[in-house]
């Protein structure tokens, strides 16, 4: 055993009255601070399980019920709904057939009547021509004369006999099934069902020289400095800020969706292929050449403009995006917003050709939204 030095044995070796050393006075200080600071975390941790626990035994059972309950409410709402706009279908589609039935009697009535009247007429031609073959073989010059006025009171009888004249009356009236009910649902269902499933992209060789397109061909941007001209791509709009898209529609029902929302100065609409791309004229201007229908805004102007007659169109705000419509064999181009399900413009027309979707921009930028 090694022996104590009796120099640092000290008063603490036999219990001496000597006060304690620093050293001492901080471990027992930083003992009991760190003794406090595990009884703090303790508490906490405490308290944090309690939360769990209580997240865990009340909150999520609540969120849980409360989940089921509004899922449960939508599901009833979404019924609801439909039921109601299944029914106003239903009472819509009575109403419009009923329509189509009584036009129809009509027209076929009107039809009727006319057969039985030229039916009549032509008796009455025939027996006249009959009487006047009669007349000028049997009779001699004396009584030729003598019949004289009753050869012209049944001649004036003919003359009153007009030839036939073309009548709406004889026609179907597709007005009958008018409705704007079925026509705005019939728009949101088409750009619901078919906008997102058409892929539309602008045709890089028609873009004007006052326009860019992004790599996406879906963005068409207004520069006010127009570019180099491609003197070798006759399908390029050299003047004017217009450009195609790349696939042409000659059947069925086509809708897109551009946001339009960044520009100030835009149309939009459908062509023919046959529609000029050179020169500064209305020939290659859209909506002032017969070979054009679009739907056109300037500042706050919005207007349709078709073969140089614009007809303006009031709207309560400006459309973020504009959804174009086209039935090929119903003969009819639409513009409708999405946002407030409106229709914007509706236009009919006996379509010949296969339509280009067609756009032009002076400010700013539009996108094709997929």
């Amino acid at each position: 055993m090694v022996p104590k030095d009796p120099g640092t044995s000290g008063a603490g070796a036999g219990g001496g009255s000597g006060p304690p050393s620093p050293r001492r006075g901080l471990r027992a200080a930083h003992h009991s601070a760190l003794q406090n600071k595990i009884v703090d975390r303790c508490e906490r941790l405490q308290l944090q399980s309690a939360a769990i626990a209580r997240h865990v035994d009340q909150v999520l059972p609540a969120k849980d019920q409360g989940v089921l309950n509004a899922a449960n409410v939508a599901r009833e709402l979404v019924i609801q709904r439909l039921i109601f706009v299944g029914n106003a279908c239903e009472n819509e589609e009575q109403r419009l057939l009923e329509k189509v039935h009584v036009e129809e009697e009509r027209a076929q009535q009107s039809i009727l009547t006319q057969r039985v009247h030229w039916t009549e007429a032509l008796q009455k031609l025939a027996a006249l021509r009959t009487y006047l073959v009669d007349v000028i073989t049997n009779l001699d010059d004396q009584d030729l004369v003598r019949a004289e006025q009753d050869i012209f009171e049944r001649t004036e009888v003919a003359e009153g006999i007009l030839e036939p004249q073309e009548s709406p009356k004889l026609n179907f009236n597709q007005t009958c099934v008018q409705s704007p009910l079925l026509h705005r649902l019939w728009a949101s269902a088409v750009l619901c069902c078919i906008a997102g499933s058409q892929e539309i992209h602008i045709d890089e060789k028609t873009v004007s020289p006052h326009l860019s397109l992004s790599e996406d061909k879906k963005t068409l941007t207004f520069s006010p400095k127009k570019a180099k001209v491609d003197l070798d791509c006759p399908e390029q709009f050299d003047h004017w800020p217009n450009a195609l898209a790349i696939v042409a529609f000659h059947s069925g029902v086509c809708a897109w969706k551009v946001s339009v929302e960044k520009s100030y100065a835009y149309k939009l609409g459908v062509c023919y292929s046959s529609l000029p791309r050179k020169g500064s004229g209305n020939e290659a201007r859209l909506g002032f050449n017969a070979e054009s229908w679009v739907f056109s805004r300037y500042d706050k102007e919005f207007r349709f403009l078709h073969a140089g007659h614009p007809q303006a169109v009031e709207l309560i705000k400006s459309p973020a995006e504009i959804g174009v419509l086209v039935d090929f064999a119903g003969g009819e181009v639409l513009f409708y917003d999405p946002d407030s399900c409106t229709i914007l413009f509706s236009h009919r027309e006996t379509f010949t050709e296969p339509l280009y979707p067609v756009f032009a921009v002076a400010h700013q930028s539009i996108s094709l939204v997929q």
